[in-house]
């Protein structure tokens, strides 16, 4: 089985996977990571060279290939692969899926300091970073609260939600066994 952990850039899907993969004894994917070892590039680098409908392209290919996968993993999800494609329902076919959720505010403090590694804001200024977040967030909402646990992680510490996460869990039929 798979967990996947979905929601907008800054919200702390790679942190938070891989405290919860440790705390399962399960391997941890970063969906990102993955496409750059495949594509032997960065993210920044291939938004770059071959644009984003490429990107979104090989993203979706790469959620299936792992998606496939006999091995059972927690992937933590870029901010925009549930929002094209086919690529949220093949989550939640093959997943049990928790939207991290976080306010604008939360997220343009996690952001503001990143803006030159990440390639949708690196060049939208730090006055436009908050309404930019918004807009994203209204735009994509449909898609993250498609997801079958929705966690709000606001001024929440890393243990505190891996166990919120573990308790959903145990409510999830198909990993009741686990624990």
């Amino acid at each position: 089985m798979k967990l996947v952990l979905l929601g907008y850039m800054g919200c702390g899907k790679s942190t938070i996977g891989k405290a919860v993969a440790k705390e399962l004894g399960l391997k941890f994917v970063d969906l990102d990571a993955y496409i750059e070892s495949k594509e032997k590039a960065s993210v920044a680098t291939i938004f770059e060279n071959k644009g984003e409908i490429y990107f979104r392209k090989i993203e979706a290919t790469y959620l299936k290939e792992l998606m496939k996968s006999a091995e059972n993993s927690v992937i933590s999800l870029g901010g925009g692969t549930p929002c094209y494609g086919d690529n949220m329902q093949v989550i939640q076919l093959n997943s049990s899926s928790f939207y991290l959720k976080a306010g604008i505010s939360t997220l343009y403090e996690r952001l503001k300091n990143e803006m030159h590694s990440r390639p949708l804001i690196q060049t939208i200024g730090l006055e436009n970073l908050q309404e930019f977040i918004g807009k994203h967030l209204f735009e994509r909402a449909f898609f993250y609260n498609r997801a079958q646990h929705i966690l709000s992680i606001d001024e929440k510490s890393i243990a505190v939600i891996v166990e919120e996460i573990k308790k959903m869990l145990n409510s999830d039929t198909q990993w009741q066994h686990r624990f």
